[in-house]
């Protein structure tokens, strides 16, 4: 499909800054087979049904942004994407002044070596040193926030809370999965309440994420491959829950497109675990789920791409105008949305 047909315009002022307080008092657009209702994320317990089971992403976002110097040239690196147990990819701003073998100096004592660049235009990154990854990059680095928040605002120790989801637990993401960042503990009671199940996986977001498409054409876009796992206790428990009639609600994009990822052509989903480069466009057939609850996403981005062949192109665009017309805050802070497709 022509990238063009995702497109649409997007004030300036519909990109929140900042996240509701409290975070379930988020706004929530509803498409429900073909009714679209206005409502809140507080409102979920009663828009899905006992015996359902929302599925969460447990990755926690690590301080990936850093800044340092090679020689006299200041360097900005993104980290994107683990490689080895001190050998990261990343995506660095000024690229042109670092070859292979450079040493970057970065904030308090923390340097690392350049290795070679990839197709994607991003370069290897060996830390040195003896102490762990982590360690330096809590010493060093900085929440990576995407550019369409950090570009209007200055990142401050405020976001280190509040681009975290509460199931945050297994580090290595760079980027939230920020539909959790509407799930308080008092939701996830009423949630519970109500008799609908939950269970996590892990898939760490890798920046690649905020990466434009450049291509005119889906067809020619590649992917960038992000790590996750889902093990087989989890597993067993999503196919139980359809084989009883229940619904596999994905809580954000990342987890839909690992499940999908785990999901076999018999809609069987299997543990899993390794790197995944699926990239969902209409006219995907859905095997692992049957809802998403996610947020607003870029116009022409992937993301997009994966609620359209959800809900179908005309139905999403509609929507999309529908949630601009209306108020509703978009991207990593912003609103969410609700979508039940209607059952085959």
């Amino acid at each position: 499909m022509k990238v063009d047909a995702f497109d649409f315009e997007l004030p300036n002022d519909r990109i929140a800054l900042r996240p509701a307080e409290p975070r379930d008092a988020a706004r929530m657009l509803v498409l429900d087979g073909d009714a679209t209702l206005d409502l809140g994320v507080a409102d979920l317990p009663r828009m899905l049904r006992a015996g359902d089971l929302m599925v969460f992403n447990d990755t926690r976002v690590i301080p990936a942004q850093l800044e340092g110097m090679r020689g006299d040239a200041r360097i900005g690196a993104t980290l994107h994407k683990r490689e080895g147990p001190r050998r990261w990819r990343a995506f660095v701003r000024n690229a042109r002044r670092v070859r292979d073998g450079d040493r970057i100096d970065f904030a308090a004592g923390v340097t690392a070596i350049a290795g070679e660049r990839g197709e994607d235009g991003s370069l290897a990154l060996e830390f040195e040193g003896t102490e762990p990854v982590e360690l330096l990059l809590e010493r060093a680095g900085t929440v990576p926030l995407p550019p369409y928040i950090a570009s209007k605002r200055a990142i401050d120790d405020r976001d280190r809370a509040d681009y975290q989801t509460m199931f945050a637990r297994e580090a290595g993401a760079v980027a939230a999965p920020t539909a959790s960042l509407h799930f308080t503990p008092a939701l996830m009671d009423a949630i519970a309440a109500a008799g609908i199940e939950t269970a996590t996986l892990t898939l760490h977001v890798g920046a690649g994420t905020f990466l434009p498409v450049k291509a005119d054409d889906t067809d020619d876009h590649r992917m960038h491959a992000e790590w996750g796992r889902i093990d087989a206790a989890t597993a067993d428990r999503m196919n139980a829950v359809r084989a009883r009639g229940g619904r596999i609600i994905a809580v954000g994009t990342t987890s839909l497109r690992l499940i999908e990822s785990a999901a076999g052509p018999d809609g069987i989903i299997r543990p899993f675990e390794g790197d995944t480069a699926i990239f969902i466009t209409p006219g995907y057939t859905f095997r692992g789920i049957d809802g998403l609850m996610t947020n607003f996403h870029l116009p022409r981005s992937t993301l997009f791409m994966l609620v359209s062949a959800l809900m179908g192109l005309d139905r999403m665009q509609a929507a999309y105008a529908h949630a601009i017309a209306s108020g509703y805050r978009f991207y990593s802070y912003g609103d969410a949305s609700l979508l039940l497709p209607p059952r085959a």
